[in-house]
């Protein structure tokens, strides 16, 4: 079977825009990555039911979201919505309200953009988070993810507060803040996903190299910090967090972490709580994206300073990972979505 996976990338050196990989999950194989768009800065990237592609973007001083429809002979540019200042880092979609959210490490704003019939987007509203933290990276705000809670609520991860976010949006289409959880200072949140089954939220923190367990009240929209649990076994000082994953099946999480350049491997007890159960080189520099490929059979590693990536086949069982290739030629690569 072959499986088509979406690479997002920076454009500073080599890089054109948004390459995709061929794996072969027969041959255990990563082959063919070309280049599928031409993009400035496509750092992350996100799909909607409609086949739509909502991409980061770099317009000159201005920074945004671009839309594109897929269509047999490759993507059709349908929009691109920019303001002042540098791109976002983080783009998803909303297929049920038919919205796309952004979260800006720059300017520290959050923003939700209208899909219109036709796949584009307008911008409909613009949250600016404030305040600092104790780490020297944390001068102001940095929101750096935005996306949905299984019950449809929307969460944001602020690495320059250390603060996680709760929103619900309104029917004119503009955020409604709804709860504010404190963790660790210095931590830096990063990314945060939802157990599938469990009411518990997992946070990757960028600047302490930890994954940290929130418990989830649905009914009262908050979060209450339970346990923080360390990527790393000794303290680095190049070392940085990087991407966060869960298997579907809500056993095991994984992390990357950058400088370091390895990727962690927890199980998940029935209670929330992590164990942690290999730790292995991410064979490559500067993990900053992976993900599990659809069946989560695979785990596909990004090299943003390597310019390659790494493929890893996936016990379902014990959640440990075995390497299968590492030369795969990928120009700097920051993003990893099946598709």
């Amino acid at each position: 079977m072959i499986e088509k996976i979406m690479l997002g990338s920076y454009t500073r050196r080599t890089s054109q825009g948004i390459y995709q990989a061929l794996l072969d999950t027969t041959q255990k194989k990563v082959t063919d990555v070309t280049l599928i768009l031409p993009e400035n800065n496509p750092t992350y990237l996100a799909t909607s039911h409609q086949h739509c592609l909502y991409t980061v973007t770099k317009d000159g001083e201005n920074g945004g979201i671009a839309a594109y429809q897929f269509q047999k002979e490759g993507y059709h540019f349908i929009n691109k919505v920019t303001t002042k200042g540098a791109p976002p880092c983080y783009v998803s979609v909303d297929n049920k309200r038919q919205v796309v959210f952004s979260a800006n490490y720059h300017t520290g704003d959050i923003k939700v953009y209208q899909i219109l019939e036709n796949g584009g987007i307008v911008l409909r509203d613009t949250v600016e988070h404030t305040g600092n933290g104790p780490h020297p990276n944390q001068s102001s705000s940095h929101a750096h993810y935005i996306d949905l809670t299984p019950d449809g609520n929307i969460i944001v991860c602020d690495l320059g507060t250390d603060k996680i976010y709760l929103y619900d949006l309104t029917a004119d289409l503009t955020f409604k803040q709804l709860s504010v959880t404190s963790v660790t200072p210095g931590s830096g949140p990063r990314h945060i996903l939802c157990h599938p089954t469990l009411p518990f939220f997992y946070v990757i923190g960028e600047l302490n190299n930890s994954v940290t367990c929130l418990a989830y009240d649905k009914e009262q929209a908050t979060l209450t910090v339970k346990e923080q649990y360390a990527n790393l076994s000794d303290a680095a000082e190049d070392a940085s967090g990087g991407a966060i994953r869960m298997s579907q099946d809500g056993k095991f999480l994984y992390t990357s972490t950058r400088g370091a350049d390895v990727i962690t491997v927890f199980s998940i007890q029935p209670d929330g709580t992590l164990s942690l159960i290999q730790r292995l080189s991410s064979e490559g520099k500067t993990p900053r994206d992976f993900n599990l490929t659809h069946e989560d059979l695979f785990l596909l590693v990004g090299h943003q300073d390597s310019d390659n990536l790494t493929l890893f086949e996936r016990n379902s069982q014990t959640g440990k990972l075995t390497l299968c290739q590492t030369d795969i030629e990928a120009p700097e690569c920051v993003c990893v979505l099946p598709s």
